[in-house]
């Protein structure tokens, strides 16, 4: 079952209006003005005008960031103004003073300073100067996390200032005591401040600080889980801020947005808005206060870049991330975002499976939230802390934690919050085996998710659920929870196409255990059709890493349903919706419920009979039970029959022919033969995919040793991959196999598999298809071909992909090669060195139904639209480029190169060798042939020889591939003339031989399948 990581704790960059260096303003102003005032004697007049001077000074310097110089300056300020007796400019400069401790992160000796100040007004009685030392106290009080402390002081200063009728200052109290409201997760007051600072500020015409408050505003609803509200704010905020210039609010309000994607799950939008939200915020601003939201801004889009990474499963990355934003934090003494990061770095540890380490990060974070009274970041903590002891395998302590955390939730509204712990609490109880209670939990953090529109985790819960329903017995309902949570990972993915390929595949990796246990499931319900879809699902997305178009750059792959399917679903959404309502209504004492509220609590309880609102009362309805056992008894489906005729169709001109799909599991092999007439049949194969990929690791590097027994190492594979199926294949007469290989499987030729007896070269004819083939496999090519070969035999070339060189030598034996073609086919135009140019190539291409280029190319694992085949000039084309070759005439291109098909040495998934394939069937061409390791030239030229023998002689391209390949085995040309295909091709004594061999010195020695199996058909094989 999946285990479903906590969002790790994200705390906007909110915009906090602190009255632009208020303190510093006011007491500018009145030192200004006190120029007026009576002076005792003409010492005390310079030593207030020097005072003033310094004051003046300080201020100016302040504008270029020259703190400690500003400081000196306002000291020798403050001891000229007590010396001269001047208790008012006494008063601004102890603020002055105390607002650069405060933007500077020093904490208590700001306060210090302002509550000297604050004394000093209340004496002279300046109650301007009063209202706006309590608001700037209350400040600093947030910054450190003290939330009841600012808002005391700030509700001191909001009963002065409406005294005094002073809107600005009243605009930016109400905003900061939202803040602080929001930030002890009191959403409702919060929204209530803000909307109230909003009214103002609009009708006093402050637009930086509207823009503020819009921001806040949205970062409101956001947290209460409204996420489209939110994303609207911010658009306000950001359009405001922008016409105004304000490029560090603008960073932050990106930011803000950036955070709201991530949690709809539209990743590459979130990491584009901090992307763009860092590059503002590192701009150094022009005012000392933005240097300082700056770095706390700065501090706040790491940590959030690290999210983003650790979604998609860069554990690493994240915390490089994480700690980046925990050294600024700590800097500026931001305790609110050091917890986020602790807590941050905690989950990234958990990921990684080192619970202590993670635990001991979430205890710190702990420490600090509790302190400062962030509600939310200690739910989220225990949250975390409770995943842990989960994975510890301590689950009544895990729930403990879980109970905590979903309290502190609920109190607070934090709705995505909430259906996280529930989700959760489930994991729990399904690891302690009470799996109704478990399902009960799931459900009700599925109507949250939903509601709220939380993808990822509305996925991770239905895949919960889908799989604890296989554990109690119910596949056919574990089926339909996990084709919903399939299709919402599938929306996921599509918006992910936008991230680098290393992303994509992280974040596939996070979630390819609900593909693969929908898969698993499916089989084990004999739907192998259904299941070979879900799992091509995967293989398209190997297929899009490589080429980035695969898949429509907006819409996501659709799971079908079945009819019953379709009902229970329908049921599920009702019952879902009125579980959720009826929760909710329970949640409120009774005789706070309005009457239409208490009417519709009676109807919901009417219809729930005994109240029952757990999964087991839906599990229970008569009507699912009935659809259940419809899925049951049917022996196939419309979907299942229509996807199965429709394959059958397409291979019935054919010779007897069957698709073989085997499927890689950890824990086995399942092979799946749909032959062209008859039902699917399926086998279980009991070897681990770790021995599979070691054994295939092992012929590949045999199949390039022509000197080495490759049989035992072949055999052994035939036994795992044909062997289990080979009764089947017998009895159903099968001549063709269609192959579809998965993972590694791809790295070797299903025609060098040996039974015992023969090669499966000398039994089968064999071609292959991607998941994602354009390929018509019925059509008939033309009988009489134009063929176009092109020849590199002069070939020294060298190409750079990047920084890799790509070195070529020779290819002397290709002129040969085509040479020979030509007498073959009379007709044939052929292009050797220079005259094979790829503009010449390129200009002939579409006039001819058989391209034959026999030269270098190699598969750039790297960077595979880089991939490329080498011309006679030296110039080169790539895959781009050969996806839009003019190919709609070509019956088939072969690629006589070394390792078209295939690139690096090291095993991967496999996918590059099909690639080529690929990609020349959607320039149109039928059907490929490419090789999969660096070819022997004289191999190559004997191979083809034959392999045109044979085609000329009327035999179709995979028939002829085989009888080519069974030539190089037995030294023999009789298999190459016309006539009927037979099963099997006995060997004769015979002295013939193929004329083509007779002047090579590789004569004898073809029978190794480093020569006659390199080269794969891919597409149509007739």
């Amino acid at each position: 079952m999946m285990k479903l990581s906590l969002i790790g704790l994200m705390v906007a960059a909110t915009l906090v209006t602190s009255g632009s260096m208020m303190g510093l303003a006011l007491a500018q102003t009145t030192a200004e003005s006190s120029a007026d005032a009576s002076v005792v004697d003409g010492e005390d007049e310079t030593k207030r005008a020097e005072a003033d001077r310094f004051f003046d000074e300080a201020f100016n310097i302040l504008q270029t960031g020259q703190w400690q110089e500003a400081v000196e300056l306002l000291e020798q300020a403050l001891v000229l103004y007590r010396e001269v007796g001047d208790r008012q400019d006494e008063g601004k400069t102890l603020i002055g003073l105390g607002k650069i401790a405060d933007v500077t992160g020093q904490y208590a000796p700001a306060l210090d300073y302002y509550h000297q100040g604050l004394g000093i007004a209340r004496e002279i009685g300046d109650r301007i100067t009063e209202g706006a030392t309590l608001n700037n106290i209350g400040l600093t009080y947030s910054n450190l996390g003290n939330y009841s402390q600012a808002l005391d002081y700030y509700q001191q200063a909001l009963t002065i200032l409406d005294e005094l009728s002073d809107r600005v200052v009243i605009g930016s109290t109400l905003n900061n005591m939202g803040l602080a409201y929001e930030r002890l997760g009191d959403y409702p007051q919060a929204l209530d401040h803000y909307q109230q600072a909003l009214g103002i500020l609009r009708e006093i015409g402050d637009r930086a600080t509207e823009g503020v408050t819009l921001s806040n505003i949205g970062s409101t609803h956001d947290k209460l889980g409204d996420y489209p509200q939110a994303l609207d704010y911010y658009q306000q905020a950001l359009q405001i801020l922008r016409d105004i210039g304000d490029r560090t609010g603008e960073g932050g309000i990106l930011n803000n947005m950036g955070a709201t994607h991530y949690k709809l799950g539209d990743y590459p939008e979130a990491l584009d808005s901090y992307r763009q939200s860092l590059e503002i915020l590192r701009e150094m601003g022009d005012s000392p206060e933005e240097r300082l939201r700056h770095r706390a801004g700065e501090g706040v889009t790491l940590n959030n870049i690290g999210s983003i990474y650790s979604v998609l499963g860069d554990d690493s990355q994240a915390l490089d991330y994480y700690r980046q934003a925990l050294e600024i934090r700590r800097e500026i003494g931001d305790r609110t975002g050091e917890g986020t990061s602790l807590n941050n770095i905690g989950l990234a540890y958990d990921s990684l499976d080192d619970y202590p380490q993670a635990l001991d990060y979430y205890q710190q974070a702990l420490e600090i939230l509790r302190e400062i009274g962030n509600r939310a970041g200690e739910g989220t903590t225990l949250n975390n802390m409770g995943l842990a002891y989960d994975s510890f395998g301590d689950h009544p302590q895990a729930l403990d934690y879980y109970q905590q955390a979903l309290a502190l939730h609920r109190d607070i509204g934090d709705r995505a919050g909430e259906g996280q712990s529930l989700n959760n609490m489930g994991l729990a109880y399904s690891s302690l085996n009470d799996y109704p209670q478990a399902l009960d939990y799931y459900q009700r953090s599925l109507g949250i998710r939903r509601e709220i529109g939380d993808r990822s985790g509305e996925a991770a819960t239905l895949n919960n659920i889908g799989w604890l329903l296989d554990r109690t017995n119910e596949p056919e309902l574990a089926i339909i929870f996990l084709k919903q949570s399939v299709t919402t990972y599938e929306e996921i993915r599509v918006s992910n196409r936008r991230l680098d390929d290393a992303l994509q595949d992280s974040y596939t990796e996070t979630v390819v255990d609900t593909y693969r246990k929908l898969a698993d499931l499916l089989l084990r319900e004999n739907r192998v059709l259904e299941a070979q879809a879900v799992l091509d699902l995967l293989r398209t997305q190997e297929l899009d890493d490589y080429f980035q178009d695969v898949r429509s750059s907006t819409a996501a792959a659709e799971i079908d349903y079945w009819q019953p399917e379709e009902r229970i679903l329908t049921l599920y959404q009702e019952f879902l919706q009125n579980a959720t309502e009826l929760a909710e209504l329970r949640a409120k004492p009774f005789n706070d419920l309005t009457p239409e509220e208490q009417d519709r609590l009676r109807q919901l309880v009417e219809q729930e009979g005994e109240l029952r609102t757990d999964f087991t009362a839906f599990v229970d309805n008569p009507a699912v039970r009935e659809d259940i056992a419809a899925l049951r008894q049917a022996e196939t489906g419309d979907i299942e029959l229509d996807a199965l005729l429709a394959l059958q169709d397409n291979i019935k001109s054919l010779p007897n022919a069957a698709i073989l799909y085997p499927l890689i599991f950890e824990d086995r092999l399942e092979l799946i033969l749909i032959p062209s007439n008859a039902p699917p049949i399926r086998r279980r194969v009991d070897v681990t995919a770790a021995d599979l990929n070691r054994v295939i690791g092992d012929y590949r590097h045999l199949l390039r040793l022509p000197t080495r027994n490759a049989k035992p190492t072949a055999q052994r594979l035939y036994q795992w991959v044909i062997g289990h199926l080979q009764a089947d294949l017998d009895a159903l007469d099968i001549q063709t196999i269609v192959y579809s290989p998965d993972g590694a499987l791809r790295y070797i030729p299903l025609a060098a598999l040996y039974d015992g007896d023969q090669w499966l070269a000398e039994r089968y004819a064999i071609t292959h298809i991607t998941n994602h083939s354009t390929s018509d496999l019925s059509h008939i090519p033309i009988a009489n071909p134009r063929i176009l070969a092109g020849a590199c035999a002069t070939c020294s070339f060298t190409h750079t992909v990047g920084d890799q060189p790509y070195p070529f030598s020779d290819l002397p034996f290709t002129r040969d090669e085509v040479t020979n073609l030509a007498a073959q086919v009379p007709g044939t135009d052929v292009l050797i060195d220079q005259d094979f140019s790829r503009a010449e190539t390129e200009l002939r291409l579409g006039s001819y139904t058989i391209i034959h280029l026999a030269t270098h190319g190699a598969f750039v694992s790297s960077s595979p639209n880089e991939s490329f085949l080498m011309f006679g000039d030296g110039q080169v084309a790539t895959l781009t480029e050969i996806k839009s070759w003019p190919l709609s005439q070509a019956d088939l291109v072969v690629l006589s190169a070394c390792e078209t098909g295939l690139g690096g040495q090291d095993l991967g998934n496999g996918i590059e060798v099909l690639g080529i394939g690929f990609q020349l069937e959607r320039a149109g061409a039928k059907a490929a042939i490419a090789s999969l390791w660096q070819v022997s030239d004289g191999g190559t030229q004997n191979l083809m020889d034959a392999f045109y023998t044979a085609l000329n002689n009327g035999h179709g391209k995979a028939e002829a591939l085989r009888r080519a390949q069974i030539a190089l085995i037995r030294n023999n040309a009789t298999v190459l003339a016309p006539g009927e295909r037979g099963l099997t091709l006995e060997p004769t004594d015979s002295e013939e031989s193929l004329e083509i061999f007779a002047s090579s010195s590789l004569k004898g020695d073809l029978d190794h399948p480093y020569y006659w199996a390199p080269f794969i058909l891919i597409g149509n094989g007739l």
